[in-house]
């Protein structure tokens, strides 16, 4: 179409496109995101050519993966903060985004190996989760939860440096409990 406006999918290659994205999903964090395209196309039921209609290269099915997983934190980020009260809201979501970035940064380096900017790709996801989490940083602060000192740079920092503590603990989760106690004893208002 002209205009710059691309056509919706059909049905089926709508399907086709969100399978392979499951699959892709799944199989990128099981196994690493050194599977090749071929690999995933025969776990999703399709043909490599119906993989690289939807995704050029193996860049653009990681990037779209990674794109993925940052509008789904957003929205469980958006859940927890309709569900719950702003002290629980805030470390559910702390937790939450400190599990699911595990494998993140395999993917950052297989894009940015590959002359992808990252950071561009992935802006407004990530702004979105950002967003939500200042919300709930303010909340929280005001429901007198967490140190009313606490600045969003420094909240950033820590969910990264506990990221990196928590793959480095492995599947210990005794080990990754107190992690995350250690972690919130130093967030909460002395």
């Amino acid at each position: 179409m002209s205009g710059g406006q691309e056509r919706p999918l059909r049905a089926d290659a709508a399907r086709n496109r969100a399978r392979v994205l499951d699959v892709a999903t799944e199989v990128f964090a099981t196994r690493g995101v050194g599977v090749s395209t071929e690999e995933i196309a025969r776990a999703a039921g399709v043909g490599v050519g119906t993989l690289f209609r939807h995704f050029p290269t193996k860049e653009a099915l990681l990037a779209a993966v990674m794109v993925r997983r940052l509008e789904a934190m957003a929205a469980m980020t958006a859940r927890l903060a309709d569900r719950d009260g702003p002290a629980e809201a805030f470390f559910s979501c702390f937790r939450l985004l400190v599990e699911q970035s595990e494998g993140k940064s395999e993917f950052v380096r297989a894009l940015a190996a590959a002359g992808v900017d990252v950071h561009a790709s992935l802006q407004e996801p990530t702004r979105e989760i950002q967003t939500r989490l200042a919300g709930l940083l303010s909340e929280a602060q005001r429901a007198g939860a967490v140190r009313p000192e606490l600045c969003m740079p420094e909240l950033l920092a820590l969910l990264v440096g506990t990221g990196t503590m928590v793959e480095q603990l492995g599947a210990d989760p005794a080990a990754r409990a107190r992690i995350f106690d250690v972690v919130f004893d130093g967030l909460r208002p002395r």
